[in-house]
């Protein structure tokens, strides 16, 4: 299909490719700290493939086709009540698409944290008063800049920063699972965030440099971040809009979706 062209929604074809890999998520390291922050086990990415131009101002109709697809059917996993992953197994009637920005390129972004005084030049992270925000515990600064809208200083980041995929990543191992055993320092949280974010993100460049040699070359990524406490179920999809000649000075635009299919508390 020629580039541009409007393509039958209903008619994408999307293919499983379960060779595809993110190991940020199985390192050592990795996944002693996910065991520490009650995670482990219940994130999980995976990758499709899919066959036509992919449209923005279409994006509902194309996330739709993608569940009604047989091998999505299959093939996507969900969490259960019980803690198993099983596979979508239905049809879904209804979804939300919701647009999650993907801009910010440097882990700078957190600077702000120190520069607040959430957390010490050491990198300890500063304690407060206990207090609760329904599930969560917050003993800390950082989890109350967080998720306490009435905080002093939880306008450091604003709407617009909390809705980017990195600060999502973010956020979601800082609070971690029902059982989770907090930090007492930034930096595991730093770096898990900008290994897993880059392993998503380095993906997406891959495959859109081929799509300059085959142009109908498309790539899915899921990431689910369900948690004990809060069930997150989202999807992940990377594709890219535009890609022009391979000089240094042409530009690569990306378009990057979040879609939320359903939250449970």
């Amino acid at each position: 299909m020629a580039e541009g062209e409007q393509g039958d929604l209903e008619g994408y074809y999307f293919r499983y490719l379960p060779q595809k890999t993110f190991q940020s998520l199985s390192t050592k390291e990795t996944t002693s700290r996910l065991r520490q922050w009650s995670m482990l086990g219940r994130i999980k990415a995976q990758a499709f493939g899919f066959d036509q131009v992919f449209q923005a101002y279409r994006k509902d109709d194309f996330v739709m086709a993608f569940f009604k697809d047989p091998n999505v059917i299959l093939n996507l996993k969900l969490l259960s009540d019980s803690g198993q992953w099983i596979t979508l197994g239905t049809e879904v009637k209804k979804i939300e698409a919701i647009n999650v920005p993907c801009t910010q390129l440097s882990m700078s972004f957190f600077r702000r944290l120190y520069n607040e005084d959430i957390v010490r030049d050491s990198g300890h992270i500063a304690k407060c008063l206990d207090s609760f925000c329904d599930p969560f515990l917050i003993s800390d600064e950082l989890r109350k800049v967080l998720l306490v809208e009435d905080s002093e200083k939880y306008e450091i980041f604003s709407q617009p920063d909390r809705e980017e995929f990195l600060f999502c990543l973010f956020k979601h191992f800082c609070l971690g699972g029902a059982l989770c055993q907090y930090e007492d320092e930034l930096n595991p949280y730093l770096e898990t965030t900008k290994l897993i974010y880059k392993d998503l993100v380095r993906i997406l460049l891959v495959y859109a440099t081929l799509r300059q040699r085959v142009m109908n070359r498309h790539f899915l990524t899921l990431l689910w971040i369900p948690s004990s406490a809060i069930f997150m179920f989202y999807t992940t999809v990377m594709v890219w809009e535009k890609c022009l000649n391979s000089i240094l000075s042409d530009y690569l635009y990306l378009l990057f979706f979040i879609y939320q299919f359903f939250t449970l508390y």
